[in-house]
């Protein structure tokens, strides 16, 4: 390349979900790194581009051409990351948006291979280091949000029992509202850009009229000043109701534990692991799995129902 392409990626800016390039000429590299990240959304594309940006400086401070790299750089990139004490799930993010990036640039014939597709990635453990909230400190929490505020009580409800992600939230309008079959359904944007309706139970659908009080349109949770409220309040929110109804997570408590919490209780309740899974949203059964604590239940082996087909056999 006789154009460098390893400046930092952090001069790419992303404004209301558009890409653009900076005034000075942008590199072979950060043209390409602006194409893949059009092909996200949302919350994947804010990570990939932090991902990117963190390779690209990297990059730049050891003098490697980011679209010249081979496989002995990534490896010493990941190595760089173990040495920072990056979380496995990190990590694997990080490779996962160099590969795609790199893939890319195969596709548009930039490259002639991509570096990371051999780079060896962390396994990450079956079990997810956060279940969420026990049945009891749900309940708890939802006392709280009820004793705080409508809205409080909205947004407990809608994460605890409809497993939204906080961005699904915050992305609700009033017109996203609607019925199907005689259920309350709510639409929500899921990862990729995808649409989705979600079944809103009859608790919180009472819950979320009188919230919204014959209000007909605008974001689903507003301000006072009618604003969409963002993952930042929605964050403070939940750290007030936990000081008030369960202090031991006051400093920690953050609103995928409710995602998790409903992943781990309707799990334990019963609901089957695909239905879970499609409330979720997951494309994989397998990310759902590790959401389920009592998998391994001996009294839940199928060797057990197995063997009632035969209880009439003769030994």
């Amino acid at each position: 390349m006789s154009e460098a392409s390893s400046a930092p990626a952090t001069e790419l800016v992303v404004v209301d979900a558009q890409i653009t390039a900076p005034a000075a000429q942008p590199s072979p590299a950060q043209r390409l790194a602006a194409a893949f990240l059009l092909s996200h959304h949302g919350n994947t594309r804010a990570a990939y581009t932090r991902d990117l940006a963190h390779f690209f400086d990297w990059c730049d401070t050891e003098g490697i051409d980011v679209l010249a790299a081979r496989r002995v750089h990534l490896d010493a990139y990941r190595a760089h990351l173990d040495e920072l004490g990056v979380a496995p799930a990190t990590l694997v993010r990080r490779l996962s948006a160099l590969s795609g990036f790199y893939a890319y640039g195969q596709d548009e014939e930039l490259i002639a291979r991509n570096p990371v597709q051999r780079v060896r990635r962390p396994k990450v453990g079956d079990n997810v280091q956060s279940t969420g909230l026990s049945a009891d400190e749900a309940s708890l929490l939802l006392r709280a949000a009820h004793r705080h505020s409508p809205r409080a009580e909205v947004v407990v409800t809608l994460l605890l029992l409809c497993g939204l992600r906080v961005s699904e939230l915050v992305g609700a309008t009033v017109a996203d509202l609607g019925y199907e079959r005689g259920h309350r359904v709510l639409t929500v944007t899921r990862k990729g850009g995808r649409s989705q309706r979600m079944v809103v139970p009859p608790r919180a659908a009472a819950i979320l009229d009188d919230y919204l009080a014959g209000r007909d349109g605008g974001p689903l949770v507003v301000t006072a000043t009618g604003r969409a409220l963002d993952r930042y309040a929605i964050w403070r929110l939940l750290r007030t109701l936990a000081a008030d109804a369960l202090p031991h997570l006051a400093d920690s408590l953050h609103p995928h534990d409710l995602r998790h919490a409903c992943a781990t209780l309707a799990l334990e309740a019963g609901a089957s692991l695909h239905d879970v899974q499609d409330l979720l949203g997951h494309a994989d059964p397998r990310t759902t799995r590790r959401y389920d604590r009592a998998r391994h239940n001996l009294d839940r082996s199928p060797s057990h129902r197995l063997a009632m087909l035969f209880a009439d056999t003769e030994r």
